[in-house]
């Protein structure tokens, strides 16, 4: 099993690029059914995809900034966001650059409510909002509400919020393929707070794992990994989606390899600090493959590919 490398403290690691397909296999979701209605636009669907890339990279500065001055992140407990701690960045600076990020996502959405009306506000309103408030404003992250937010805003809404710029409807195929990776991007954050989970405790951080024994937080995130992959059969088996979406089953692979890491995480310090990384690698196969799969079906059926 490869060993969690340390961070190199700076801009990189405060921008968490790494993170990014977070944002990038929902849009791709979108965009791919949007491909296969009719209604795919290139410069439109890149544009999303900056959006989605603009409000993680907001997120990830904003929870180190907001963790910071709510004294959860300190000097002792703190080994994979330091750049505040240690005094590497400012806190100004990492607050300034998390806003730039909001404020351009919301000047895109100007040119989006141009294209196809002012539906789409809501979208950005909520996404915004989403990126803003986990620990900066109401901090919803402190109040349990982490995991919840991110199912919806990143596993539902970002998909559905591409489809709906490119289309100006919704779409109950992009809303029901989004689950699997609903669920993924979940256990993405599940595993953060599994890793956390006692440092979390002691400083008060309420969260959904806090509220359950740590072997009970070891369980939720396996759940919700493992969902990805019977929902996905109930999708094909219901015709929903292609049977070439099946080729996402290829994860499993990173699924065993999640579940032996997850085993250990209670002694393993090593094994703790996987459950983040090994989750990552598995959303991004998973939704990767998924989106190649639908695509590969259509051109099946059409003779034709983006």
């Amino acid at each position: 099993m490869e060993d969690v490398k340390p961070v190199r403290s700076g801009w990189y690691n405060a921008f968490r690029p790494w993170s990014l397909h977070g944002a990038a296999v929902p849009v791709l979701i979108g965009g791919a059914v949007s491909y296969n209605d009719g209604y795919f636009d290139w410069y439109i669907f890149l544009m999303v995809l900056v959006c989605g890339c603009l409000l993680q990279s907001a997120a990830n500065l904003l929870n180190t900034y907001g963790d910071f001055v709510k004294g959860t992140d300190t000097a002792e407990n703190e080994s994979r966001s330091p750049e505040l701690v240690t005094g590497i960045l400012k806190p100004r600076s990492v607050l300034l650059a998390g806003l730039t990020c909001l404020g351009i996502t919301a000047l895109f959405g100007v040119i989006f409510i141009w294209y196809i009306g002012w539906g789409i506000l809501a979208f950005g309103i909520l996404g915004i909002a989403g990126a803003g408030m986990y620990t900066v404003g109401i901090s919803y992250k402190y109040h349990a509400m982490g995991l919840v937010s991110v199912f919806f805003m990143m596993g539902i809404l970002m998909p559905l919020g591409t489809y709906y710029v490119m289309s100006g409807s919704i779409s109950c195929v992009v809303l029901l393929m989004s689950l699997p990776n609903a669920f993924l991007i979940t256990a993405v954050l599940s595993g953060n707070e599994t890793r956390d989970y006692h440092e979390d405790r002691k400083s008060g951080v309420r969260t959904i794992s806090g509220f359950l024994s740590y072997e009970g937080s070891l369980r939720m995130y396996l759940l919700l990994n493992g969902a990805a992959f019977p929902l996905l059969l109930i999708l094909i088996l219901a015709q929903t989606v292609p049977w070439t979406c099946g080729i996402a089953f290829i994860s499993f692979a990173d699924m065993y390899i999640l579940v032996k890491n997850g085993k250990r995480a209670s002694s393993s310090e090593n094994s703790s600090r996987l459950l983040v990384p090994l989750s990552f690698r598995m959303n991004w196969h998973f939704g990767v493959l998924l989106v190649a799969g639908y695509l590969i079906g259509q051109y099946a059926v059409t003779g034709s590919v983006l």
